[in-house]
């Protein structure tokens, strides 16, 4: 669905983040219930820095994105936006309450589970690469997303799906394998690779990707060209 200036549903996204963020910003995870569901909604852009600002942290307390607007009810965290999207509108959760609970299952394990060990790789790999501390950490990171991968790996098997139809807990964990995509870690798992792959070539997915990444025109913050250079060289010096 196209993004409507006009719809009943507005979230929130920012206006710029650096390449290797770009496709990764959770508000994705939002547009990409959105589409699934077949929901027009209206995107309010963030500049760097205004997420931290007064008007924004009275609906996201922590100063993140995404939010959700939807008539009197705003939400934050995109596990709890999913979900609500997931009820609210039919597409994302199976009808029989088995399955609804499976699939929240699979959203909760991939946020609580396969998320944590994940975003501390990115810590030790990009933000803190050059900290004495992360080499030596790398490894033990590594170990702990491979057992889940394996773990995951096992319980997914030849299925199409975890807990049966494509649902709002394959679209969170999805979105979170995504984040090492390329890293070699989910593509040492072909039946896992090849779950990403089936996901990310829903219609839907790819018109939500292609709306975030539309949505990049604005510009970085000052320094940032000075700190993005500064990263470089300290991972060159490491490599």
């Amino acid at each position: 669905m196209p993004v409507d200036p006009e719809a009943a549903i507005t979230i929130t996204a920012y206006d710029w983040v650096p390449d290797f963020a770009q496709g990764q910003v959770r508000d994705l995870r939002v547009r990409w219930a959105l589409e699934e569901t077949g929901q027009n909604y209206a995107v309010r852009y963030l500049s760097q820095g205004q997420q931290k600002e007064a008007a924004h942290r009275a609906l996201q307390p922590f100063g993140q994105v995404p939010t959700y607007e939807e008539g009197d009810l705003t939400l934050f965290e995109s596990g709890a936006i999913v979900w609500h999207i997931a009820e609210r509108f039919p597409g994302l959760r199976p009808t029989e309450p088995a399955g609804q609970s499976l699939s929240l299952e699979w959203l909760f394990a991939a946020l609580n589970t396969l998320e944590p060990p994940i975003m501390d790789r990115a810590q030790m790999t990009i933000f803190e690469v050059a900290e004495p501390w992360a080499g030596p950490r790398l490894p033990s990171i590594d170990e702990r997303i491979n057992e889940r991968l394996q773990e995951a790996s096992d319980r997914l098997g030849t299925a199409e799906w975890l807990g049966g139809s494509f649902s709002a807990g394959d679209l969170m964990m999805v979105s979170v394998l995504r984040i090492i995509e390329g890293e070699g870690l989910v593509e040492a798992f072909p039946n896992l690779a090849d779950y990403v792959a089936r996901a990310t070539e829903r219609p839907a997915f790819q018109r939500a990707l292609s709306d975030q990444l539309a949505g990049f025109t604005g510009n970085p913050p000052p320094g940032f060209d000075e700190w993005m250079a500064d990263l470089r060289a300290k991972q060159g010096e490491l490599a």
